[in-house]
């Protein structure tokens, strides 16, 4: 497969799980080019193992004839779409830029894809699309059912891809990502927000009393998915990415200050986010037929990115700074 998808452009390649994407396919072989719009959560930082190993454009997908031209330069066998607005509570505040990037910045991307006759479009969803859900697991066949703007405009993504696919017979295939965690995470999603927090000795808020449930995807083991489904994934499918390795928030905040060795006392339960899905979990059980499976416990995966934070903590503080200018802006904005 890799000697017919040799080159590769990724969409959101500086962001936290393009990045590990890219660093993986460059070590496989590919030929990589990025797309990115290097907004408050892209940085090229991430990219700085593989520096000089791939072509870079400051482009936003919103921008149809930027990305053609791209396209008719690089001549791409695969694009691997990651481009997105990611975090909930500010589709929350303001759900905008998630229709635009979400949905008008894929559609844009698709009707490229056909126009130019990539052989593959990757498009990276999440398992938020499902919805909650209190037993079991959701398959690739369960009902969407988004529950905030965020996952109702990958839905809405995830629908437009599956109708080019009946329609215009487009080389698609979706993946639905369980949460992913690890280096270079923008402070914002959970666990980095705890362990900035826990490190610098401050108030943890965790909304409600703890006992949403998530699971866990370790962010190099997410991207080593994405690769297998590129490789050996049947076009017009569905793929879950999942871990199993389930927890309450509550017990991965206690988990972090644990191996921290910091007080349980620094945790502050905030009133709950609106719409806040009691639990995602998946099942991938079609993705590991193809011959993946994940290389890292939660554990395992929990102490390297605690090493990692500990050692580049100056970067998670000036992205935090910077997010708590973004939130003092909205909150004056909306007072």
């Amino acid at each position: 497969m890799r000697s017919k998808l040799s080159k590769i452009l990724v969409t959101g390649g500086a962001g936290f799980i393009g990045s590990a994407f890219v660093r993986k396919a460059i070590e496989h072989g590919f030929k990589v080019a990025v797309i990115d719009k290097i907004t408050y959560a892209g940085d090229l930082r991430r990219l700085d193992s593989v520096k000089g190993k791939f072509t870079f454009y400051k482009t936003d997908i919103c921008h149809p004839q930027k990305i053609a031209a791209i396209i008719k330069k690089e001549r791409p066998d695969a694009i691997v779409h990651f481009a997105a607005e990611t975090h909930v509570d500010r589709s929350i505040f303001d759900p905008k830029p998630f229709i635009e990037t979400n949905i008008k910045g894929t559609l844009n991307l698709i009707t490229l894809a056909l126009k130019y006759r990539v052989k593959r479009f990757i498009h990276i969803s999440t398992d938020e699309v499902y919805g909650e859900i209190s037993k079991g697991t959701f398959t690739e066949q369960s009902p969407l059912k988004a529950n905030n703007p965020y996952s109702a405009s990958k839905a809405a993504a995830d629908l437009l891809v599956q109708s080019f696919i009946r329609t215009h017979l487009l080389p698609a295939i979706i993946v639905r990502p369980c949460n992913n965690y690890g280096p270079w995470q923008y402070p914002e999603k959970f666990i980095p927000v705890v362990l900035f927090k826990a490190l610098k000795n401050q108030s943890i808020p965790v909304y409600g009393k703890g006992q949403n449930i998530r699971e866990w995807l370790f962010v190099e083991d997410g991207a080593d998915a994405i690769l297998t489904i590129l490789r050996k994934g049947a076009v017009g499918e569905i793929y879950n990415v999942s871990s199993g390795e389930e927890r309450k928030n509550i017990e991965t905040v206690r988990s972090i200050l644990t191996i921290l060795e910091k007080p349980s006392s620094l945790i502050s339960f905030v009133k709950d986010r609106p719409g806040h899905d009691i639990r995602y979990a998946s099942d991938c059980s079609k993705l590991k037929k193809l011959g993946w499976k994940e290389a890292h416990l939660f554990e395992t995966g929990l102490e390297k990115t605690i090493f990692w934070a500990e050692t580049n903590f100056s970067w998670i503080e000036k992205k935090a700074a910077l997010l708590k200018d973004y939130w003092k802006k909205v909150y004056k904005k909306a007072s």
